[in-house]
């Protein structure tokens, strides 16, 4: 990766301490356009609250985070999502009962005046959303208007990246994205990953599947109790190295 590109995402020197303990300490990334950076660590190694920093959930102690050179502070997630860093968590926050158009624009939906005055749902703006959006990330279901809990968990995690993508997310941040999912389903999610690559976009992967972090990421960055335990291109280095920085051994 090109250093002299300008970075999608610098994060220097961040903290964040809750009363007296502190969950992350002086940490520093960068993220290139269409690069991978996972982040790997055991439970309570700061990678929650990283991302919640980042996403506008928590606001740092210190520290400061840029896009695109420019720094940024937010006071909630919607102010992260207006600079393009959109968050995928494992829970994917989809409404079961909807149609893909429906989770894309959920809580933004679109209007459109029936009758020249009565504002109705415009459902055809939606449905035209869900299907460029699936064509974008290559990704083909038979019925777009089927409410979501007909989806397998692949498809369900395409839905989720697609309303980032519609929303032009630059930076996404996912959190496990292929936990609870089947190898076949992983690696549905593995190629959508790497379509946001193709795009430009930047990635932070969260996982503790190695072998997932090894198939799609450019770099690792392993957090220990809140700080950097070390950072490693994927091209250099092994599963036994990454272990070892993740314990400490």
């Amino acid at each position: 990766m090109n250093d002299a590109v300008q970075p999608l995402l610098e994060v220097r020197n961040l903290s964040k301490n809750f009363g007296a303990v502190q969950a992350l300490s002086d940490f520093s990334m960068v993220v290139h356009p269409g690069e991978v950076v996972a982040l790997a660590g055991d439970n309570g190694a700061g990678k929650t609250t990283l991302i919640k920093t980042i996403s506008g959930v928590f606001r740092p102690s210190s520290g400061e985070i840029r896009i695109k050179g420019e720094p940024v502070s937010f006071t909630t997630p919607q102010e992260a999502r207006d600079k393009g860093i959109e968050t995928i968590y494992q829970d994917l926050a989809l409404a079961d009962n909807l149609s893909i158009g429906a989770n894309i624009f959920l809580g933004r939906e679109p209007m459109r005046r029936a009758l020249g005055f009565l504002p109705v749902l415009d459902r055809r703006t939606m449905a035209e959303a869900a299907r460029e959006t699936m064509a974008v990330l290559d990704f083909h279901v038979s019925r777009l208007d089927a409410p979501v809990s007909n989806f397998s968990g692949g498809q369900r995690q395409a839905v989720a990246i697609g309303r980032a993508v519609y929303w032009n997310a630059q930076i996404l941040i996912m959190d496990e994205p292929t936990a609870a999912l089947g190898v076949p389903e992983q690696r549905k999610v593995i190629s959508l990953i790497r379509q946001l690559k193709a795009q430009g976009r930047g990635v932070i992967f969260i996982s503790h599947n190695l072998q997932d972090i090894f198939a799609v990421s450019d770099r690792i960055i392993v957090l220990r109790r809140g700080v950097t335990a070390g950072e490693r291109r994927i091209s250099e280095t092994t599963h036994d190295e990454v272990v070892k920085l993740m314990v400490g051994g």
